[in-house]
């Protein structure tokens, strides 16, 4: 039978599609074919919900995402016959489908008494247990929504799952909580604290709200939140000075002394950086200024209507969570993470842990991993607008701590323009820091017999990557990632030299996660060894499979090679035959199969012909490539050719956790690898 819940709120504006949101990341994680399903909708087209979900769990495109009616419809029929095509709908959806999570209509109308009842008899038409969602601002408020959500629907017939007590102020969490387990029923109840991001709207809900059109958008620009609203009426000198940060600027198209303070304002690290510009009143843009707006940093938009008339119609905008704001998606999750236990929702749910893991079931559990965790990562790299992107990111879903290096100063300015919230980090000047001494002393001492002077040494730990080395080998942190803007000779060679291999470890190499569109798996090495032993091989291998089966990846080795078994011959078939004996004599325990070619390791059908006894074979989940020079043609081959995600390279073998980053990583390479290091970190507490 397919499991099912329903996620609905008493009051409108109560925030479930981040309750929604946060179940479909479990669900996702957790069941191979989950879907979503809205009973009504306000439109069929640009319904908020049903886009996030099907951008971020369903880019197959398989077609679990779905609705049964929109609001016309549903008001145009008898409502015995609403609930039946919804039922039907339903349905059809359920015939794909291990999980369905459904979300309620929204309350929004005239009469939310009447639409939540509609979704309680909607609840019971599908069988499915309800998630209510109330809001509170204080202790007295969270019970009294509590018992009202309780009673209705019970009053209702519902079969309650439980409750979500959102948008509780963040100071009087802990007490609402307190109360509500002290009246606690038979269903659980979780309090979710109230965020102010979440609660404003961002340059790109007021474009689509007021259909505004672009003049300007840069990368990322209108997914900026916009904190107040500022009218340009006044002259330039008084209006800088009531310039906040995060400001939406609504100003006429006749006063381009106001358009080009806010692009100055821009460039200056003293004055506040806006979060966009609203032009109205239809004029055309003076063509010397459009050059300058074109090229603007932040949004800039254009409305024909009168310039007060646009400020109303911005005041009144609420937010959404839309789909690609990877920033605001981040805040959602944390703020449910925080307050939701995931476990307590496994087991009610029955959630088994998957036998098969995907990528997004892999992403998932790395982050839930970090968070629990804990651990302090440092980011060399303060500079690169993408370590900083994902450093925002990190920080809102409580991936880990951070310490980040550069100038303080011009990191601080850098995250106002893009505006990131990195207030929680904490920034590090190399150059200027109180430790440089120590660490040129530790560093001279490490390397003298090497050659290197004491002057030598205070030179070498002001570069961003020795200094964060030495923090990890000080202990001042748990681990390091770096690499998006250097080589990766320059991010592991510190390692080598500082922090070196662990114990009983001959030689320290690295892998790759490579997340393809059903599977993880993992390839070794493609980033380190150039031309490896077959005793470094073997040791290569056995480094693999620790680290596959420490992120949930039994590990089944293929070592690869342009031969299969015994049909060839060559001093490199023969190297990769040597090792594969050298591991089998030294973890008997690990299934290993080699040499084998890559169609025999992952096609069963292939296998069953050239190696049918083998119980690695087809099956195969760690790859040993037999030279750097073959495994990194093929990681960058699977990347692009087959559209994977590769998490890497994860270096394995040092007493402490370094990871490089590829030149070309993506924020979310970054942020998965933060997320790999902060797992690292903990198995070397243990």
């Amino acid at each position: 039978m397919v499991r099912t819940l329903y996620v609905t709120s008493l009051v409108p504006h109560s925030g479930k599609s981040l309750v929604s949101l946060g179940l479909m990341e479990l669900l996702s994680a957790r069941v191979a074919r989950v879907g979503f399903f809205r009973p009504i909708v306000g439109a069929a087209d640009g319904d908020p919900s049903l886009e996030l979900v099907r951008s971020r769990y369903d880019a197959g495109g398989s077609g679990r995402v779905r609705h049964a009616l929109t609001e016309a419809e549903a008001s145009a029929l008898p409502y015995e016959e609403v609930r039946r095509r919804v039922l039907e709908a339903y349905k059809r959806l359920e015939e794909d489908c291990d999980f369905v999570l459904c979300e309620g209509s929204d309350l929004t109308g005239g009469t939310p008494a009447l639409a939540f009842g509609r979704n309680a008899d909607l609840a019971n038409e599908l069988g499915a247990p309800v998630l209510v969602v109330v809001t509170a601002g204080s202790a007295d408020e969270a019970e009294a929504g509590v018992a009202a959500a309780r009673g209705s629907l019970t009053h209702k017939g519902c079969d309650v799952f439980g409750v979500v007590v959102n948008r509780v102020p963040a100071d009087r969490v802990e007490a609402v909580a307190e109360r509500l387990s002290a009246a606690a029923g038979d269903e659980p109840v979780f309090v979710l604290a109230e965020h102010a991001e979440l609660g404003r709207p961002t340059v790109a809900d007021v474009a689509g709200a007021l259909g505004a059109k672009l003049l300007s958008t840069p990368a990322d620009g209108l997914h900026r939140q916009v904190r107040e609203l500022r009218v340009g009426a006044m002259s330039v000198e008084h209006f800088l000075e009531q310039l906040v940060p995060g400001a939406l600027v609504i100003v006429p198209a006749d006063r381009p002394d106001v358009l080009v303070a806010c692009l100055a304002s821009a460039l200056s690290p003293t004055l506040p950086t806006v979060a966009g510009v609203l032009v109205t009143g239809g004029y055309p843009v003076a063509e010397s200024v459009r050059a300058l707006v074109e090229a603007a940093p932040f949004p800039v938009l254009s409305l024909p209507t009168l310039t007060h008339v646009a400020a109303v119609e911005a005041s009144a905008v609420r937010p959404a969570l839309p789909p690609g704001d990877e920033r605001r998606i981040a805040t959602a999750l944390g703020v449910f993470d925080a307050g939701v236990d995931a476990a307590e929702v496994e087991r009610r749910l029955a959630l088994d842990r998957p036998a098969r893991l995907t990528p997004l079931m892999f992403e998932y559990e790395l982050v839930e991993r970090a968070r629990r965790v804990s651990a302090r990562i440092v980011l060399p790299e303060g500079a690169d607008d993408r370590v900083l992107r994902a450093a925002d990111i990190v920080l809102r879903r409580g991936v880990a701590a951070l310490t980040i290096l550069g100038d303080p100063h011009a990191i601080r300015a850098r995250a106002s323009a893009l505006d990131l919230e990195l207030a929680e980090a904490e920034l590090v000047d190399p150059a200027t820091s109180e430790l440089r001494e120590r660490y040129a002393a530790r560093y001279h001492e490490l390397r003298r017999h090497k050659g290197v002077t004491e002057d030598a040494a205070y030179d070498a730990v002001a570069s961003p990557n020795y200094f964060a080395t030495l923090l990890v080998e000080d202990g001042a942190v748990e681990g390091m990632v770096s690499g998006a803007a250097h080589t990766t000779a320059e991010t592991i060679r510190p390692a080598f030299e500082i922090i070196r291999a662990r114990e009983g470890i001959s030689v320290v190499s690295s892998v790759f996660f490579m997340c393809l569109a059903d599977r993880v798996l993992v390839y070794g090495d493609c980033a380190v060894n150039p031309k490896p032993a077959p005793a470094e091989l073997a040791d290569i291998a056995i480094s693999s499979a620790e680290t596959a089966d420490a992120f949930g990846i039994a590990p089944r080795i293929a070592m690869l090679s342009y031969s299969t078994g015994e049909s060839g011959r060559g001093a490199d078939v023969e190297a990769v035959r040597e090792a594969t004996a050298i591991l089998r004599e030294r973890r008997p325990a690990l299934r290993v199969e080699g040499p084998i070619q890559y169609d025999a390791a992952v096609d069963p059908d292939v296998a069953s012909v050239k190696l049918p006894d083998s119980e690695v074979a087809g099956r195969a989940t760690v790859f040993v490539f037999p030279d750097l020079d073959t495994g990194n043609v093929a990681y960058k081959a699977v990347q692009r050719s087959a559209n994977a995600i590769a998490i890497g390279p994860v270096l394995q073998g040092l007493r402490r956790p370094v990871n490089d980053l590829s030149r070309g990583a993506r924020v979310p390479d970054i942020v998965n690898t933060i997320a790999i290091t902060a797992i690292q970190a903990e198995a070397g507490r243990a």
